[in-house]
């Protein structure tokens, strides 16, 4: 138990970039990469393979002995829901005409509202933890605010580029990550973490540079959706940070959502018209409609529900590193299904901004383990001169 909550206290410190600043849990759709995944079973400090954490086997190629069942149908769940809810949103804003995406949104919203209540109330996944002071509450104000224009910007940007470019834009929030630690909390990572930013960022360059369906308001949008999925997290840590402002993702969902919805409904009817009516004249000529929209809803809070058990069943680290595997097979598969044309200078910008990504993982991996190993020694040391001196004036 105690290697469990060493790991969930490094991974809500990466999310936060600030070690000293830690929330409880991952929250919701989106959540950065890529912090590598570090094994709690003693042997010799390695990080667990890319590919271990994509399936579970082990390096021998054999079923993993720690893997139970139901962890791997939980991954499974993830890959599902989290590579489903993209495809979805671009079926429903692209190719069966439903463009309203911050519609769209409001509805998931209302859906994890409505889901989460019974998660908690009816089913009590989790308990209920009740927001407790006025500063908790515009620290969740201030949250569902980041979290509304991330997912609105997101689901827009579908609208005018393929899944297979957004994910590889999506795959730079380590560098935004970085970014606004820095110019949030002053935090200064080791310059080898640095470094390893470059080959992200010359990625996304070539693939932006040879992707045959550019369009650069949806590029901008998606930059958008990627930079505040960076800044929630780091809020995040920052607002969440005290122990009574603590809360878990579930419980946190619970509180965002509903006050989402509130925010994104008379912005739709601002900018989108009177969404509802259109959406039920569609629904006539199509009642198919309907139920893509009551399945995409669900998928949603599925995304939501299946982040929090595969760190309940792993870890928050492996949670993310997951999601740059997702980002890759997401990747794969809208482009077998929907047939977008794709380069190989672009294929090739993808692989240079995943691997960078995971550069930046194992850079991090290392750094910690030099800071840990260092604090480590220095508390060893101190603590044998403390035991020296009171040694030697017990004898006096």
């Amino acid at each position: 138990m105690g290697g469990e909550g060493h790991l969930q206290s490094w991974a809500t410190s990466r999310r936060g970039s600030n070690p000293r600043l830690e929330s409880d849990g991952p929250i919701i759709v989106d959540i950065p990469p890529t912090p590598p995944f570090k094994n709690s079973g003693g042997g010799g400090g390695g990080g667990a393979s890319f590919l271990s954490l994509v399936l579970p086997f082990d390096r021998f190629g054999a079923w993993s002995a720690g893997t139970s069942l139901g962890t791997a149908a939980v991954i499974a769940s993830w890959y599902l829901s989290n590579i489903g809810i993209l495809l979805l949103n671009k079926y429903l804003l692209s190719f069966h005409g439903f463009r309203y995406p911050i519609f769209l949104t409001a509805l998931h919203m209302v859906s994890c509202s409505l889901y989460s209540s019974l998660s908690v109330h009816t089913f009590r996944l989790v308990p209920l933890q009740r927001i407790s002071t006025r500063r908790q509450l515009y620290n969740i104000l201030a949250l569902s605010l980041i979290f509304c224009l991330s997912v609105v910007c997101g689901n827009t940007s579908l609208r005018y580029l393929p899944v297979s470019f957004n994910q590889a834009v999506g795959a730079t929030t380590p560098f935004f990550t970085a970014a606004f630690s820095f110019l949030l909390t002053c935090r200064r990572e080791h310059p080898l973490v640095y470094l390893t930013l470059l080959p992200i960022v010359l990625g996304i360059l070539l693939a932006t540079n040879s992707e045959p369906l550019f369009h650069p308001l949806g590029f901008l949008f998606c930059l958008a959706s990627t930079a505040g999925r960076a800044l929630k997290s780091v809020i995040q840590g920052i607002l969440l940070s005290s122990d009574s402002d603590k809360i878990s993702s579930i419980n946190l969902l619970l509180y965002m959502a509903p006050i989402a919805a509130a925010l994104l409904l008379p912005l739709s009817l601002y900018i989108e018209g009177d969404v509802a009516s259109l959406t039920l004249r569609k629904a006539r000529d199509d009642p198919r409609l309907l139920l893509l929209l009551f399945a995409n809803a669900t998928v949603a809070y599925l995304v939501n529900l299946t982040n929090f058990l595969v760190t309940k069943h792993t870890s928050a680290l492996t949670l993310q590193v997951l999601g740059n595997a997702k980002a890759a097979v997401a990747a794969v598969v809208s482009v077998m299904i929907f047939r977008n044309p794709v380069t190989v200078m672009g294929m090739v910008g993808f692989g240079i901004t995943i691997g960078g990504v995971v550069l930046y993982s194992e850079a991090r991996k290392r750094t910690k383990n030099t800071t840990t190993a260092t604090a480590t020694n220095i508390n060893t040391s101190g603590g044998n001169s403390s035991a020296l001196l009171n040694s030697s004036n017990s004898t006096s």
